[in-house]
């Protein structure tokens, strides 16, 4: 799975616009924050990143509440834990901020994720990631904190993007 480097001009073009609207919209200037979220942007660019997750049988996993069945299952400590319920974080932060109109599809009528709460649920991943001690623990624990803020910033930005895309 490819992620662009620090340089690669589509990060910058994440950082720039990240920054500029939290800075504009929100008022928050925070590169910690707008770092993580420019890396998750330039991670999520492919959906193989979005969907990464698998069942131990080699299926993909496409529903929150596979994921988190799939993370409850694994040994409490490990650091594989924590990066499922991270990107379950990523995952409900990702649609809910970017692509809220995809949420009806992602839980529709047949589908587990109907009876997920994709805030409620992104913060609680969040928040069992941060308890693992290390460098981002405190990124993840402010991204349990303030989920609804840091998705509203990025649905500012995909209204940036689309307003560069149209001019």
């Amino acid at each position: 799975m490819w992620t662009p480097p620090v340089d690669h001009p589509l990060r910058r073009l994440f950082t720039g616009i990240t920054e500029q609207t939290f800075i504009e919209a929100l008022g928050l200037a925070d590169p910690p924050l707008t770092d993580y979220l420019s890396d998750l942007l330039s991670r999520f660019i492919s959906m193989d990143a979005v969907f990464r997750l698998s069942h131990l049988h080699g299926r993909r996993l496409e529903e929150v509440a596979e994921m988190v069945l799939e993370a409850e299952a694994m040994p409490p400590e490990g650091r594989t834990r924590r990066e499922v319920h991270r990107h379950i974080g990523d995952f409900t932060l990702f649609w809910t901020g970017l692509y809220p109109e995809m949420l009806r599809r992602l839980r529709n009528a047949v589908s587990r994720d109907q009876f997920i709460d994709y805030c409620e649920q992104g913060k609680k991943s969040y928040f069992i990631a941060s308890t693992f001690d290390d460098e981002q623990s405190p990124i993840l624990r402010r991204l349990s904190r303030e989920f609804e803020l840091v998705a509203y910033g990025l649905s500012r930005v995909r209204q940036e993007w689309d307003r560069k895309r149209a001019a």
